[in-house]
């Protein structure tokens, strides 16, 4: 059952991975809340090793959030910025996740130089390997993965039945098909399970019954997959539906 606390409703599922829920009065306060969760384990990341890692989701979702998490005071010259997914699309088009970071970042220059973006521009098979390397660069797992949900159940660009759900071998692949009109570069399941933490950002009545799916481990969905050992899934309240 679930407990009132001072931060939201938390309930938790009992699967192969648990997941924490939060929910949010509606969709401006769960992007806040998102930030400063997201904020709070870059400082302690940044305690324990002086330095932190971040990815950040692109879709309709997180751009409030990211605001809000821009204007935090937090050493960004210590955090690597990544893309969890790009489209393969030219620099500036508007397609691209990188197209709008990029201006939300244009008023936080420590965390813009830090900024990963993946050079899809070379094509995909070049990002992949060029990408790779970026994160093996790190020395260890991102610390933490910001995600979203689609109302078919995909999550980064893993897009049900496309076969880049079946790549576990290595951090970063391309799609094999086109994704809503564009072929994508994403993080595939094995970077996102070893992330310290996921941070989930779900906002909707549209995305109602995929967030409960997701919130149930449910392994016949693609967000459904993701097994990080952490992970807070932050809805407002029309995405978790009138009884929480």
């Amino acid at each position: 059952m679930a407990r009132r606390h001072g931060d939201g409703v938390r309930a938790k599922a009992t699967l192969t991975n648990v997941i924490d829920r939060i929910i949010r009065p509606d969709a401006d306060d769960a992007a806040h809340w998102a930030a400063q969760r997201i904020g709070h384990a870059m400082r302690e990341a940044l305690t324990g090793r002086g330095r932190a890692s971040l990815a950040l989701s692109g879709g309709r979702s997180p751009w409030v959030m990211m605001a809000h998490l821009f204007a935090l005071d937090l050493p960004w010259h210590a955090v690597d910025i990544l893309q969890v997914d790009e489209r393969v699309a030219p620099d500036g088009d508007a397609q691209r996740n990188m197209t709008r970071i990029a201006a939300l970042l244009a008023g936080t220059p420590a965390a813009a130089a830090r900024m990963h973006p993946m050079d899809v521009t070379r094509g995909p098979a070049a990002a992949v390997r060029g990408y790779a390397e970026v994160l093996a660069s790190l020395g260890g797992p991102i610390d933490v993965v910001q995600l979203g949900l689609g109302e078919d159940g995909h999550t980064a660009s893993l897009a049900p039945g496309d076969p880049v759900l079946n790549v576990h071998d290595a951090p970063v692949a391309a799609t094999a098909h086109p994704f809503n009109g564009t072929t994508r570069v994403t993080l595939t399941y094995p970077a996102l399970d070893a992330a310290h933490e996921v941070v989930w950002l779900v906002t909707g009545s549209a995305k109602r019954e995929m967030a409960s799916r997701l919130a149930a481990a449910d392994p016949s969905i693609p967000a459904g997959r993701v097994r990080a050992a952490a992970q807070v899934l932050v809805l407002d309240q029309e995405a978790a539906g009138p009884n929480g």
